[in-house]
């Protein structure tokens, strides 16, 4: 079992800073991807791929290989964060723009405390604040006329973000591959699944491809996974539940700008109301993680 580790701060903002804006960018491309490739096929490309570059990596630098328990509980880590958290977004995001997945994705550090909250790490009250803002917040966002349109897709990024906090807050606490390797495992066996999924949902390869899908596929595997998930798992292990998922709260604004800045997708009152409430509650959290 791993316990979470003191962190370096200024390791641990820079890592989080890369989480907070990269991730937050990843909607879109994620968007501009699907207009080539299926949903599910796009995801088992992304993650397959970084998570062979970066076993690759580090082979070549002789980093220790992962024992058998380790790639075990590594895949079911991957199986839970790529295979069902990012191939949900994918699917949702045929339907629901990309601004609002990622607003919805805020729902992740209520799920994220209660979960941390079974596993022994009681939430403080500014947390527990923080929580209450963010359904709210997320509340507000359910007034918006594309959630609406789509309850299915909104319906599954709730549940891409309920298994992604849990797998968040199980993480910690079992024998796991160290450091960057174990980003690369959970990366390469929730790509392999992704690839199951997929056929089993029937997707193939377009005979033709646009120039813009291949380049957010590029961006998605080398900023998306390799950079921005390795600091994912540094943050993981040097700090508690509500910061690490603190993320979810960030990545909308950058989403949203992004969303209406280059795909046109409408910025309305309950997306903004709502997105004010969600940044109030990461306050709150951030708050409550610094008082500990």
């Amino acid at each position: 079992m791993q316990h979470t580790q003191p962190a370096r701060p200024a390791i641990l903002i820079l890592c989080l800073a890369i989480v907070y804006v990269v991730w937050g960018s990843t909607y879109l491309g994620i968007r501009v991807g699907l207009e080539g490739f299926p949903p599910l096929l796009l995801a088992a490309i992304r993650m397959t791929t970084a998570g062979c570059l970066l076993l690759g990596w580090f082979k070549w630098r002789k980093v220790a290989w992962p024992s058998a328990r380790q790639w075990k509980n590594g895949i079911i880590i991957g199986t839970m964060m790529m295979s069902i958290g990012n191939g949900f977004v994918c699917l949702a995001e045929q339907s629901v723009p990309s601004g609002l997945a990622a607003l919805l994705v805020a729902s992740g550090p209520v799920f994220a405390i209660l979960f941390g909250w079974l596993f022994g790490t009681r939430p403080k009250v500014m947390e527990w604040l923080g929580v209450g803002l963010g359904i709210l917040g997320v509340g507000l966002l359910n007034l918006d006329a594309s959630a609406a349109a789509s309850p299915g897709g909104v319906i599954l990024v709730v549940i891409a973000a309920a298994t992604w906090s849990f797998a968040t807050i199980l993480q910690p606490r079992l024998d796991m591959p160290k450091g960057g390797m174990s980003a690369a495992v959970q990366m390469l066996g929730g790509g392999i699944v992704l690839f199951i999924m997929s056929q089993i949902h029937g997707e193939h390869l377009p005979a033709h491809i646009p120039a813009a899908s291949i380049g957010a596929l590029l961006y998605l595997i080398t900023f998306g996974s390799i950079m921005a998930y390795s600091a994912f798992v540094y943050v993981i292990n040097h700090s508690r539940p509500a910061l690490a998922t603190s993320y979810a709260y960030v990545n909308p604004v950058v989403a949203v700008l992004l969303g209406a800045t280059f795909a046109g997708e409408s910025i309305s009152l309950p997306l903004l109301g709502g997105m004010a409430v969600i940044l109030a509650g990461v306050a709150l959290i951030v708050i409550g993680h610094a008082r500990k």
